[in-house]
């Protein structure tokens, strides 16, 4: 029997159109990464040199609104990102934040936000988690029947 496949949430397709735009600049992305207990970034993204940098995706005003918690990603990443579509008002997002225009295809950095280099420690700290974390969803696919065993340990 095949599964069809799970229609993607609106968040989820700026993900998608994220990671495949930075992959054009060598970033790799993991989507919905936990950094540390109790936060989630929709985007966690490593580039050829180490960088580390968060893309949060909001899909519409109210999405926007609804985050408290963004905030507390900047302590976890070099540069910090917003993702939206070409509707979305950019008026309500923070300045000194980056801004990138996406759908589900492709996505466009109009802004890159301010650096904030990582400390030592945390930045290999979060290079092991995204390495992990990577190895393990592979795992996954390969081996789908292991997920039960491991999905706690999935960042």
């Amino acid at each position: 029997m095949t599964l069809a496949p799970v229609p993607l949430m609106p968040g989820q397709l700026l993900a998608r159109g994220v990671a495949r735009a930075l992959l054009g600049f060598d970033f790799v992305s993991l989507p919905e990464f936990v950094p540390a207990p109790g936060l989630r970034v929709d985007l966690m993204c490593l580039g050829p040199k180490g960088e580390v940098w968060v893309v949060e995706c909001k899909s519409s005003r109210a999405d926007f609104m609804a985050d408290s918690k963004w905030q507390g990603y900047l302590e976890w990443c070099d540069r910090f990102f917003w993702a939206v579509d070409g509707a979305f008002p950019t008026e309500l997002l923070p300045d000194g934040t980056g801004l990138i225009l996406a759908d589900g295809y492709g996505a466009e950095i109009v802004r890159i936000g301010p650096e904030a280099a990582l400390p030592a420690a945390r930045r290999k700290a979060m290079l092991r988690a995204f390495a992990r974390g990577a190895g393990l969803r592979l795992q996954a696919l390969r081996d789908p029947g292991v997920i039960s065993l491991v999905s706690s340990a999935l960042p």
